[in-house]
C-alpha cells in the first residue's frame, strides 16, 4: 500500500476505505491503516483508526472482531479524554449500542458480562447527560433475545418514553426495532404500520430500509397482503444482495422464497452467498441463515426433491435431504449455544418454530424467472382390478357422465375405468367407448384404434355410433396430412349415415357427428388450400349441412348443443379464409355465445381467442379486450398453461396501450408464471417479463422493475425475440438504474443498447441512447466518458439534422469540459457553438412550431452560458478578472431572458428565471438598484396570476408560487445586505 506520512492521507485513506464494499478486504485495510496511524504519533489519528476499524468489523461478517478495538479506545478515553475531539467523543459513546447488541450476538460472552455492560452503558450515558433512551433500548434487545417478555415490554415502553437524543438510533433503525417487535408478539398489522415510514422512504440509512423490507415479507403474507409482499422482496433484496453483513436480512429472503412456493428462487439465492454456510463472526445471523435453508430443504424434500443436488457449504456436494439433516444440526447446536449462556430454551424453540414453517401461499408468482422443480415421475400404479364387487361400474357411470356432458377429463375417466377393467369381462360397448376415448388421446396416432372402436360398436348393434368412430378417424387422417385420404374416406361415411338416418337405423347424435366431421376435414382442405374458392365453398355447404340437420333440434342433449356451436365459428373461419373479417369475428362471437348458454364455456375459449386476434387486427381495442377477458373467464381451472400465458400476456399488451400499466402488469405477471410452469421461460416468459418491466417501469416502481428486466434479459435474444426487444429492455433497465441512482450500471446498459441500436437503418433510437450514456456517465463521475458519449450522439443528431438534440449535446459537453483538461476555454467554445447552430437554425426554420422551439433552445442556451461562466470563476482569482466573467455572463443571462419575452406568456416561468440570475449576479456586481427592480418586475409580471399560466404543464400554480419566493428571497436579501 501507498505509505502514510501524515493525518491527512490517513483520513483521505479511510473515507476511501469505507466506500469500499463490505467483507474481509475492506476489514483487512482498516487494519493496515490502524497499525500506519500508529506510527503516526498523533493519538487522536490512533482514535479515529480505531473508530474506522470499529465501524467496518460492525457493517460486516467479522462483527466479534469489534470488541478489542473497542476495549482499546474505552482505555484511552478512561486514561486521556483530552485526545478526544467532539466527534470521537460522541463516536465512543455512540459505539457502545453496537458492542451490547454485538455481545448478544456471541454465545461464548457471559450474560453476566452483557449485563454489566448494559449498566456500564447506562452510567456513562448518565455521566455525559444523554438520555437514557438508548440504554433502554439496548435493555429491551437483551431481555427479547432472551424471551423475557414482562422485562422486555417494560424496557420498551421506557424505551418509547425516554427523550430522543444525539444518542438515539436514527429514526429508521428504531422503528425497525419497535416493528420487530410487534412482529414477535404476532402484531402484524402493528409492526406495518410502525415500518411504513422506513418502507416509503421517509427515513432511511445505512442499512434501512434493507431490514425493513425484509423483516416486513412473513408479517404482510400472513396477513394476506401478497401484492405489497412481492414489491418488498424484489425492492428489498435488491439492496442487502451486495452487503455482506446482511446475512440475517438475506434470511429472511430466503424464507419468504421456502413460503410462497418459489423454492427455485430460494435456491438461487443461496448459490449466490456460499460464505453465508460457514462465515462464523456472527453466530447471530448464521443460526438465521441454517434456519431459513433447513426450512427450504425440507420443502423440497416434501415435494419429492430429496435427492436433487443443492448449494452447500464449500467442499462437498449436496443433496436437499442431506444438507436438511446438516442445516438443521448445525443450527440447533448454535442455539443450544445460546441458551446454555441464557439459561433458557427460547432460542432452540424459536429455531425450531421457524424451521417447521408452513407455506403460507400455494405459489405466489414474482415476475423474476424462477420455476418451481418439477418432482420426480411417479412409477405408474398397479392397475386396479375388478374383484366381485368392484368400483368398476361406478367409474363406468362417470365416464360415460362426463362424456356424454362433454365435461373435461372425460377421457381421463375413461382411462380410469379401463384400468380398473383389465382382466375383466366387459360387454362390446363398454370395450368399444373405452378404445374410442383412448384413440382420442392419442390424436393423429389414434387412426387404427377409432377402426378398432368401431368394429365393437358394430359388434354392440350401434352401426351408427360405428360409422361416427370412423369418421372420427378420417378426422385424425387430416390432421395428420392425409387429406386425399381422409376426404375419400368420410364422402362414403357420410353417405351411409344418411342413408341409416334416412332408415331410423340411426339417430341425430351419430349422424351429425359424421357430418361434422366431413365438414372439418373439407374446412381443413380449405386452410390447406389457403382461401380457394372451390375448397371455400365446399366447406361451407358441409358446415351449412351441420346446422340443417341440427339446428333447432338439440333438445337437452349438449352434444348437439356444441355441434351448433361449432358450427357457426367453423363458418367465422371460413369467412376469415375468404377475407370478410367483420363477419368472422361476428361468427366467432356466435359460435362462443352458443357454447357457452350450452353450458360449455372452456369450449369457448379458443373462437374468443381467435376473436381477440381479429378485433385487434380490426382496431377494435374494446372488443379485444373484452374477447380475452372472456376467454380467460370462460377456460377458468381447465386453460393449460401456454394458453393461459398467452392470453393474458395478449390482454397485458391492450390494456397498455390504452395505459393501464396497473392492470397490465398484473396480467404480465401472470402471463410470466404460466410461461415458467409450461416450460417456455426463455421464450414466452422472457416476453411476460420484459412487458412486465415495462409496466412496472410506467408505474415508477424502479427497483421491482429493474429486477425483473435483469431477470429476462439472459432469455431474450435477437432471433428468438428481435434485437428491438433487446434494446427497449436495455433502455428501460438502464432508466430504472438511473432512478435508483446506480449512474454506473446505468450508463452500461444505455451503451450496451446503443451498440445494437448502431446497426439500424435509422440512427434516432442510437442518437437517443448515446446522449442518455452520457447523462449516465456523467453522473457517475466519469466526465472522460460521458464527453465521448455526448460527443457520439451530437454526430448522430447532426446526422439527422436534429438540432435541439445538437445543441443539448453541445451544452452538456460545456459543463462537463469545466472537469476536464479542455477547462473553461473549451466549455466557453462548446457554448458558443451551440448558439451559433442555434440561431443558425432559427433563421432556416421552415415553419413556426419548429422556430418557437429552436427559440426557447437559444434561450435555454444563453442562460446556461451565463450559469457556466459565473461557476467558472476561480477561488482566489484577482477582483477584476472574477468581474469580468460576472459581467459576461450576466450579458447571456439577460439575453436569455429577452430571448424567452419573445415568446410571450408561454415562456414566462423561463423569462423570469433568467430576471432572477440576472438580479443575483448584479446583486454580485453592487447593482443594487438594478438587481432590486428586476426582483420587482418579476413580482409584478405574477400579479394576477393564480397559476394559470399557459404552456408550461402541469404544477402550475406551485411554478407561480416557487417565482414569486425566489423574487422575494432576492428582495430580503438585497434590503438586509449592508452598503
Amino acid at each position: 500500500m501507498t505509505e502514510i506520512t501524515d493525518f491527512d492521507a490517513l483520513r483521505e485513506a479511510m473515507a476511501e476505505n469505507s466506500g469500499q464494499p463490505e467483507g474481509p478486504a475492506r476489514n483487512a485495510r482498516a487494519e493496515e491503516l490502524l497499525t500506519a496511524a500508529e506510527k503516526l504519533g498523533v493519538p487522536l489519528a490512533v482514535i479515529e483508526a480505531l473508530g474506522h476499524q470499529l465501524k467496518v468489523y460492525n457493517y460486516s461478517s467479522e462483527k466479534g472482531k469489534m470488541f478489542v478495538p473497542f476495549a482499546r479506545l474505552l482505555r484511552m478515553w478512561d486514561e486521556r479524554p483530552e485526545d478526544f475531539d467532539e466527534y470521537e467523543t460522541h463516536s465512543l459513546h455512540w459505539v457502545f449500542k453496537w458492542v451490547s447488541a454485538g455481545m448478544l450476538d456471541q454465545p461464548h460472552i457471559p450474560l453476566a458480562s452483557i449485563e454489566k455492560w448494559l449498566g456500564e452503558m447506562e452510567h456513562r450515558y448518565r455521566l455525559a447527560g444523554h438520555s437514557e433512551r438508548a440504554v433502554r433500548s439496548a435493555e429491551h434487545s437483551v431481555a427479547a433475545h432472551m424471551g423475557d417478555v414482562a422485562r422486555a415490554e417494560r424496557a420498551y415502553t421506557a424505551w418509547l418514553a425516554a427523550d430522543r437524543d444525539t444518542m438515539a438510533d436514527c429514526h429508521a433503525c428504531e422503528l425497525h426495532g419497535q416493528g420487530w417487535w410487534q412482529a414477535e408478539l404476532g402484531r402484524d398489522a402493528e409492526a406495518l404500520r410502525l415500518w411504513r415510514p422506513v418502507l416509503e422512504g421517509e427515513y432511511t440509512c445505512a442499512h434501512e430500509p434493507h431490514t425493513a423490507f425484509a423483516s416486513s415479507l412473513v408479517p404482510l403474507l400472513r396477513l394476506g397482503r401478497l401484492d405489497e409482499a412481492r414489491a418488498n422482496h424484489l425492492r428489498g433484496f435488491r439492496l442487502v444482495r451486495a452487503m455482506e453483513s446482511m446475512r440475517g436480512a438475506y434470511a429472511e429472503h430466503v424464507e419468504f422464497c421456502a413460503l410462497t412456493g418459489n423454492e427455485a428462487r430460494g435456491l438461487e439465492l443461496l448459490a449466490e452467498r456460499p460464505a453465508y454456510f460457514t462465515d462464523d463472526g456472527h453466530p447471530q445471523s448464521r443460526l438465521d441463515f441454517l434456519s431459513v435453508v433447513a426450512l427450504l430443504m425440507d420443502r423440497l424434500t416434501g415435494l419429492g426433491l430429496g435427492d436433487r443436488q443443492v448449494p452447500g457449504p464449500a467442499g462437498r456436494e449436496w443433496t436437499a435431504r442431506e444438507l436438511a439433516a446438516h442445516a438443521r444440526g448445525e443450527a440447533l447446536a448454535l442455539a443450544a449455544r445460546f441458551d446454555e449462556r441464557n439459561g433458557t430454551a427460547y432460542v432452540s424453540e424459536r429455531a425450531r418454530a421457524r424451521m417447521e414453517r408452513q407455506p403460507l401461499v400455494e405459489r405466489l408468482p414474482l415476475g423474476v424467472r424462477s420455476v418451481r422443480p418439477a418432482p420426480p415421475p411417479v412409477p405408474p400404479a398397479a392397475p386396479v382390478r375388478a374383484t366381485g364387487q368392484s368400483d368398476l361400474p361406478a367409474l363406468l357411470a362417470e365416464a360415460r357422465r362426463l362424456s356424454d356432458s362433454l365435461r373435461p377429463n372425460a377421457v381421463e375417466a375413461w382411462a380410469a375405468a379401463a384400468a380398473a377393467a383389465e382382466d375383466t369381462e366387459l360387454d362390446p360397448r363398454d370395450r368399444a367407448e373405452m378404445a374410442d376415448h383412448e384413440a382420442m388421446s392419442l390424436g393423429a396416432a389414434g387412426t387404427a384404434l377409432f377402426g378398432r372402436a368401431a368394429d365393437l360398436y358394430a359388434e354392440a348393434g350401434d352401426p351408427g355410433e360405428a360409422l361416427a368412430a370412423r369418421a372420427r378417424g378420417a378426422y385424425v387422417r387430416a390432421l395428420a396430412g392425409d387429406l386425399d385420404g381422409a376426404v375419400a374416406a368420410v364422402a362414403g361415411l357420410y353417405d351411409e349415415v344418411l342413408a341409416l338416418y334416412a332408415a331410423e337405423g340411426t339417430g341425430m347424435r351419430q349422424t351429425a357427428s359424421v357430418v361434422m366431421s366431413r365438414a372439418r376435414i373439407l374446412t381443413r382442405r380449405a386452410h390447406e388450400g389457403e382461401g380457394d374458392g372451390s375448397s371455400l365453398a365446399e366447406a361451407e355447404a358441409a358446415v351449412r349441412e351441420v346446422l340443417a340437420l341440427v339446428d333447432g333440434r338439440t333438445g337437452e342433449d349438449v352434444r348437439l348443443a356444441a355441434r351448433v356451436a361449432e358450427a357457426q365459428a367453423m363458418l367465422g373461419e371460413l369467412a376469415g379464409l375468404a377475407g370478410d373479417l367483420e363477419r368472422a369475428a361476428e361468427l366467432f362471437a356466435r359460435g362462443a355465445a352458443a357454447f357457452v348458454a350450452a353450458g360449455l364455456p372452456w369450449y369457448a375459449v379458443e373462437y374468443e381467442a381467435r376473436l381477440a386476434a381479429l378485433a385487434h387486427h380490426l382496431g377494435d381495442a374494446a372488443e379485444t379486450e373484452r374477447a380475452l377477458r372472456a376467454a380467460l373467464e370462460h377456460g377458468g381451472a381447465h386453460l393449460e398453461a401456454p394458453g393461459r400465458a398467452q392470453l393474458h400476456l395478449q390482454l397485458a399488451e391492450v390494456l397498455g396501450g390504452r395505459g393501464d400499466a396497473v392492470e397490465a402488469g398484473r396480467h404480465a405477471l401472470e402471463a410470466a408464471h404460466w410461461a415458467d410452469e409450461a416450460g417456455e421461460s426463455a421464450t414466452l416468459g422472457a416476453w411476460a417479463r420484459q412487458q412486465l418491466g415495462g409496466f412496472l417501469l410506467r408505474q415508477g416502481r424502479w427497483a421491482e422493475a429493474a429486477e425483473v428486466l435483469e431477470s429476462a434479459l439472459p432469455d431474450l435474444t435477437a432471433d428468438t425475440h428481435g434485437d428491438g426487444a433487446v434494446v427497449q429492455t436495455q433502455w428501460w433497465l438502464g432508466d430504472c438504474l438511473s432512478e435508483l441512482g446506480e449512474h454506473r450500471a446505468a450508463a452500461e446498459r444505455r451503451l450496451q443498447a446503443a451498440e445494437i441500436a448502431r446497426h439500424w437503418p435509422e440512427q434516432h433510437d442510437h442518437a437517443t441512447l448515446a446522449h442518455l450514456a452520457g447523462e449516465s456517465l456523467g453522473q457517475a463521475g466519469l466526465p472522460v466518458e460521458a464527453d465521448r458519449a455526448y460527443a457520439r450522439a451530437g454526430d448522430l443528431w447532426r446526422a439527422l439534422g436534429n438540432v435541439p438534440g445538437l445543441i443539448r449535446s453541445l451544452r452538456a459537453r460545456a459543463w462537463l469540459a469545466l472537469e476536464t483538461e479542455g477547462g473553461p476555454a473549451e466549455a466557453r467554445a462548446l457554448m458558443a457553438e451551440a448558439i451559433r447552430t442555434c440561431e443558425a437554425a432559427r433563421e432556416a426554420a421552415s415553419d413556426e412550431e419548429t422556430r418557437q422551439q429552436l427559440v426557447a433552445e437559444l434561450g435555454q442556451t444563453h442562460g446556461q452560458f451565463g450559469d457556466l461562466l459565473a461557476r467558472s470563476a476561480v477561488e482566489g482569482a484577482e477582483d477584476a478578472s472574477v468581474r469580468d466573467l460576472f459581467e459576461e455572463a450576466l450579458a447571456h443571462v439577460v439575453r436569455s431572458a429577452e430571448v424567452f419575452a419573445s415568446l410571450g406568456d408561454g415562456a414566462l416561468h423561463s423569462r423570469s428565471g433568467a430576471e432572477l440570475a440576472a438580479g443575483r449576479l448584479e446583486a454580485d456586481l453592487d447593482r443594487r438598484a438594478d438587481a432590486v427592480a428586476r426582483a420587482h418586475a418579476v413580482l409584478a409580471a405574477y400579479e394576477g396570476h393564480d397559476g394559470a399560466v399557459t404552456g408550461e404543464g402541469d404544477g402550475e400554480a406551485e411554478a407561480v408560487r416557487a417565482r414569486r419566493a425566489e423574487a422575494e428571497q432576492l428582495l430580503r436579501l438585497l434590503t438586509e445586505r449592508p452598503d
